[in-house]
């Protein structure tokens, strides 16, 4: 089975930026869609983003114009990048394959 692993989460100022990796096992993403997620303190998985095998984007209405979702020419990685961080952006951000999650990467944008 496929294995994700989400990494590049941190502390950040709000207005500043991260990058998100998602790592398969295999070059999945170029298979498959895909899509990163989020969880705040309290609150349910929301969508963030998606990526299709064919390479349609797709966002979130409070992300758009901030985040960028972008894939490796190999398939192996998927990268969330993110700008003009609020701190509402603050959780744990996954990504996610054929129902398969990864463990996570926390972010935490203070004002």
């Amino acid at each position: 089975q496929v294995r994700l692993e989400e990494s590049g989460g941190g502390p950040v100022q709000a207005g500043g930026s991260l990058r998100l990796a998602c790592s398969a096992s295999e070059n999945i993403f170029r298979l498959d869609d895909m899509a990163w997620y989020r969880q705040a303190p309290g609150k349910q998985r929301e969508l963030v983003a998606s990526l299709t095998r064919g390479g349609s984007k797709d966002y979130a209405d409070s992300v758009k114009g901030r985040f960028t979702i972008a894939r490796t020419a190999n398939g192996y990685t998927v990268f969330l990048l993110m700008n003009s961080l609020k701190p509402e952006d603050t959780g744990v951000y996954y990504c996610n394959i054929r129902g398969i999650w990864g463990p996570g990467t926390r972010v935490t944008v203070s004002s």
